[in-house]
């Protein structure tokens, strides 16, 4: 078996961290843990928090695009993943559970 055959099998428990509004929406409290089949990209982890919290559908992405919402940003391993394609993996610290995926609300003005 090819060594990349095998990273589609893999299943990964991945450590996300959102923000207190979201935690609260989904009566969720401190960090969650979410089971990834396959690659770990950043679209696989938040379909499966919104799979598992439905209630945050649409609050993290875009209904109808998928696409990040503008005042939210993905961090991990103290880099700004927001800008990354969704289809990116995710780094080998949050894939292999030593480090979360922080889902964060932006904040703007002046």
């Amino acid at each position: 078996m090819k060594w990349t055959s095998l990273l589609l099998k893999m299943n990964y428990m991945i450590r996300v961290q959102l923000p207190s509004p979201l935690r609260t929406l989904a009566r969720i409290d401190g960090e969650v843990e979410i089971s990834v089949d396959g690659p770990a990209t950043i679209a696989s982890v938040i379909d499966a928090v919104e799979a598992r919290y439905p209630m945050l559908t649409g609050t993290i992405r875009e209904h109808h695009t998928g696409k990040r919402r503008a005042y939210v940003r993905y961090f991990a391993c103290g880099r700004d993943l927001s800008h990354e394609q969704l289809s990116s993996l995710v780094p080998e610290e949050v894939a292999a559970g030593k480090e979360p995926l922080i889902v964060l609300g932006a904040i703007s003005g002046g």
